[in-house]
């Protein structure tokens, strides 16, 4: 770094050394109480240097224009350095400051005593360490200049010096903690505004898990009732097509079926966008909805269906996401018998085993083999009721049908 640079470096206030401490509202009342002793101890310097005995009568005049000259130094730079960091006002004042004292060291060294406020300014204006030794070392050297070299003071030069050493060494211990506190609360204010921006990418974050989580909610929810009722819908209509011209009474029964499911599938489209629970559960026990999904499956295929609850000593006592979970993994088993069973007679069964209450459908149709087939279906339920901390077995073997289980750990 070149000299001119260095010195620069040393006068010229750093652009992000520090900053307003603590909350804006304390920082505001610290430079509102600055402000205010500020203008109470230059008035009595002006009501000292006015009538005051002690300043020869005609340096009395320079003296107070020196004082109205740093007043206006201090309005119009002063404040603003001060209070919002201004670099360029920092350094006007500061080198007013130093000329003024420098000034009032020749004219009036009884107004010296205006270092008390001097000092504190330096350290606020430049809010930052070398800057600030550097323009305390300036003030104080330039006030110790007048009563050291002038004859007039009538002080010892050691004396001089050793009051302007104290009141330097004062002023850079005084500084030093408060560039200090500056810079720690600056790096505070950082940490949270950096916390406050976290927090709100974790909110919007949040929001969004939320939006996928529903959006998977209701994809699940429309392939479990809607798409299969719908299917349902389109199968009984191709049959009851074919059946008009020679079985009309048989074509009116599929009729009634479709009516039947069109119905259920707009009350279950109204239970999925009020995340209500399932229709076939709103008023009937498990047990009871799982007859009734038996019997309208029957209905629909021609299937022979049994419902098997022999293995249940009493109906058991879960929570709805759980019987949600058992009715919907019937209803995914049932629709893959329709799709891919090929099968003459379907049963399902209702169990308690241990702590574990599952729902068992068996077809006798032509199976597959699990390791090599994926059933998309299966998949999705899988996730579903892996949610309640249930697990979902499917057991089957090309030409000896299909067993799907669906287990959840109960009460």
């Amino acid at each position: 770094m070149s000299l001119t640079r260095r010195l620069a470096a040393a006068v010229v206030p750093p652009e992000d050394d520090g900053g307003e401490p603590l909350s804006e509202r304390g920082w505001r009342a610290t430079i509102a109480g600055i402000h205010v002793i500020t203008a109470v101890v230059w008035s009595l310097a002006v009501v000292s240097a006015t009538v005051g005995d002690a300043i020869d009568p005609d340096r009395r005049g320079p003296a107070l224009a020196v004082l109205g000259g740093l007043a206006v130094a201090y309005v119009v730079a002063g404040v603003p350095a001060i209070g919002r960091g201004a670099r360029g006002r920092a350094v006007l004042y500061l080198s007013v400051l130093v000329v003024a004292f420098t000034l009032l060291g020749w004219l009036a060294p009884e107004l010296l005593f205006l270092l008390f406020l001097a000092y504190p300014h330096v350290w606020f204006a430049v809010q930052g360490t070398l800057t600030g030794i550097a323009w305390t070392l300036l003030l104080g050297l330039g006030s110790a200049a007048g009563p050291v070299l002038s004859a007039a003071s009538g002080r010892p030069a050691g004396d001089v010096l050793l009051e302007t050493g104290i009141g330097i060494v004062f002023s850079l211990a005084m500084g030093m903690w408060v560039s200090r506190v500056l810079h720690q609360s600056a790096q505070r204010a950082s940490l949270i505004e950096e916390l406050q921006a976290t927090r709100a990418e974790l909110a919007a974050a949040e929001r969004e898990r939320g939006v996928l989580a529903e959006r998977e909610r209701l994809a699940q929810e429309v392939h479990d009732t809607l798409a299969q009722g719908y299917t349902s819908i389109v199968v009984l209509s191709q049959t009851a097509a074919a059946l008009v011209p020679s079985d009309p009474d048989a074509a009116r029964e599929k009729l009634a079926v479709i009516e039947e499911v069109a119905r259920d599938n707009l009350a279950e489209a109204r239970a999925v966008v009020a995340a209500f629970r399932p229709v076939a559960l709103d008023g009937s026990t498990l047990v009871e909805a799982l007859q009734q999904l038996a019997a309208r499956f029957a209905r629909e295929t021609g299937l022979a269906v049994r419902v098997d609850t022999s293995a249940l000593d009493d109906v058991p006592a879960l929570r709805t996401d759980e019987e949600v979970v058992l009715l919907r993994g019937a209803q995914e088993a049932l629709t893959n018998v329709r799709r891919h069973a090929d099968a003459t007679a379907v049963v399902l069964r209702l169990a308690r085993v241990g702590g574990q209450v599952s729902v068992h459908v068996e077809d006798d149709g032509v199976g597959f083999d699990p390791d090599t087939v994926t059933v998309s279906g299966l998949e999705g339920l899988r996730g579903r009721v892996a949610q309640v901390g249930g697990e979902v077995d499917v057991a089957s073997v090309p030409g000896s049908g299909t067993r799907v289980t669906v287990r959840v750990p109960g009460s």
